[in-house]
């Protein structure tokens, strides 16, 4: 693939997407033989059907994607067990050096892999940035941290200067992956690197329509140096394909619904496959009485619109002090009408394109059913065909009542409810009075008083004076949810640990002597030669002093 713009860009590309002048995709540089050999590393049959993709700026076709079967898991499971072997056998420092390598690779090549992420998914170009520097993060954050993430960890033993412990962590094996459309980068990728570090083969099953970013990033690692078959990508659909990953990993990955969720959950554990499961969010802010609105119009704008509100942790509610409400509203208003809404593979537009017919259909319902029950409208609140099949502007509904979808049903899209509160008390009484708990957002002048906020609110994340980018960006820190919002972490350590498994190694002494064979046996084994009767006594007596003397 090229990795420059060229005098020949956008030649290549479907024949709708072709007129110069018209076309905001022109400037693409894919060639057809660089699509052929990124579709080759897709794990499928000779024959396989295809899915079509379609650029969510136009609705044009941007490749049939050979779709994987059942069958094609099995064998891309036996070949990633057969590379695993090797794979794991190696230092560690020569497999985090594949990662480093990757790093420097995907930052000198952006481009070509943010016109990928634009074409695919249709986010704004500096929001498919946020891919780019996510990856980069990560893969340092491993590179730098692996060795004492997985270091063995020695524990006090049963009998003091006798037992000696340590807690080892092995890779599982391998480690499916099924990853959604909205990240095609980080939610695939950033998987992959910590299981790769640990040891681990992976199945990685990227969304068909934003499969050409994942393959991609597979070239990418094979040209850092992973060996071919560690990463096997397969392509289908949940039932089928996504089933198949669980039923052939030692540990599955997913992230997306809550209802998929609660099937890939229930087949893991009735598989006894530990599962990570990142899910749906109806993620509330909460502006209190003390702030500079204008800043945290700003930040709420960020954090409800960035990638056309198709984020995980983006947020959907926002709860505001009466005390500010009506400043702060008309501050969020202008700085959202203020949206720059387009499409193009450079950094002109704020906000891009929906990804597909049925995300822009969730959210046309959403928007419609509010304001029949009520809700006004104080921006937004139009589909776009002006500028391509599905684009929605940024959208803030107030007096959204109770009954209607939008009040608790995920949305993933740009749309945001506004709400008074009388108290700091009521905010944290709302912004918890859903079953999901992924991301939450605090704004105040006070720090401590957020923090304080912050520790009440049940989710898995919470950010005071941010969105969502001062958790999320902080990849040593667990990312995760709780209730409907999923169990397990990426990040941190925790995530690195998800796809490790534990042994315990004790190691007696003083069982052949005190030097070698040597000396008296003061082992264990001459405790329990002592009698039925007497040695519980002595160990007794031995428990008393070892609390006297304060052991662990």
């Amino acid at each position: 693939m090229a990795h420059e713009p060229s005098g020949d860009a956008g030649k290549n590309l479907p024949a709708e997407l072709h007129d110069p002048e018209t076309d905001p995709l022109a400037t693409y540089v894919l060639e057809p033989d660089d699509v052929r050999t990124l579709l080759e590393r897709v794990v499928a049959s000779p024959g396989a059907a295809t899915h079509v993709s379609h650029a969510p700026y136009t609705g044009a076709p941007i490749a049939a994607v050979p779709m994987s079967t059942p069958d094609d898991v099995v064998r891309a499971a036996r070949e990633a067990r057969a590379a695993q072997r090797l794979w794991v056998a190696r230092p560690l420092r020569e497999r985090t050096a594949v990662v480093a390598r990757f790093h420097d690779l995907v930052l000198d090549r952006q481009s070509d892999v943010l016109d990928l992420i634009q074409l695919e998914n249709g986010k704004a170009r500096v929001s498919a940035f946020e891919e780019v520097c996510d990856i980069a993060l990560v893969a340092r954050h491993y590179v730098a941290r692996a060795r004492r993430y997985l270091a063995p960890r020695r524990v006090g033993g049963l009998v003091p200067g006798l037992t000696s412990v340590r807690v080892l962590r092995h890779p599982v094996g391998v480690v499916g992956i099924i990853a959604p459309w909205n990240f095609p980068l980080t939610l695939t990728i950033g998987d992959v690197i910590p299981a790769l570090v640990a040891g681990n083969a992976v199945i990685l099953r990227p969304d068909p329509q934003t499969a050409l970013t994942a393959l991609w990033a597979a070239e990418q690692l094979e040209e850092a140096g992973l060996p071919a078959g560690l990463l096997q990508v397969v392509v289908g659909d949940g039932p089928h394909v996504g089933g198949a990953v669980v039923e052939n990993v030692d540990h599955v990955s997913f992230t997306g619904s809550t209802r998929t969720g609660r099937v890939v959950g229930a087949q893991a554990g009735g598989l006894l496959v530990p599962a990570t499961l990142e899910l749906g969010g109806k993620n509330p802010m909460y502006v209190a009485d003390d702030v500079d609105v204008e800043v945290v119009a700003e930040g709420a704008v960020r954090a409800c619109f960035v990638g056309t509100g198709q984020v995980c942790v983006s947020i959907e509610r926002v709860y505001v002090r009466e005390e500010v409400y009506d400043e702060f509203a008309a501050a969020f208003v202008r700085r959202t009408r203020e949206l720059v809404l387009g499409a193009g593979l450079d950094y002109r537009s704020d906000v891009g394109s929906l990804t597909s017919a049925a995300q822009l259909a969730t959210v046309v319902e959403h928007v419609e059913d509010a304001i029949g029950h009520g809700a006004t409208v104080l921006a937004g609140g139009v589909h776009r065909t002006d500028l391509g099949p599905w684009f929605y502007e940024p959208t803030i509904l107030a007096d959204v009542p109770t009954e209607a979808r939008l009040h608790r049903e995920e949305t993933f899209g740009p749309v945001v409810a506004l709400y008074r509160v009388a108290s700091d008390d009521e905010a944290v009484a709302a912004m918890n009075d859903t079953e999901y708990g992924l991301n939450a957002s605090i704004w105040t002048a006070d720090a401590r008083r957020g923090a304080a906020l912050a520790a009440r609110v049940r989710s898995g994340s919470v950010n005071v004076n941010e969105g969502y980018v001062a958790t999320w960006g902080s990849v040593g820190a667990p990312q995760g949810g709780v209730g409907a919002s999923g169990m397990g972490a990426r990040h941190g350590r925790e995530g690195l640990w998800e796809t490790t498994r534990l042994q315990t190694i004790g190691v007696q002494r003083g069982v052949h002597g005190l030097v070698g064979n040597r000396g008296p046996s003061i082992g264990l084994n001459r405790l329990f030669g002592l009698g039925r009767e007497v040695w519980p006594q002595v160990y007794g007596e031995l428990l008393r002093a070892m609390k006297a003397a304060r052991l662990p």
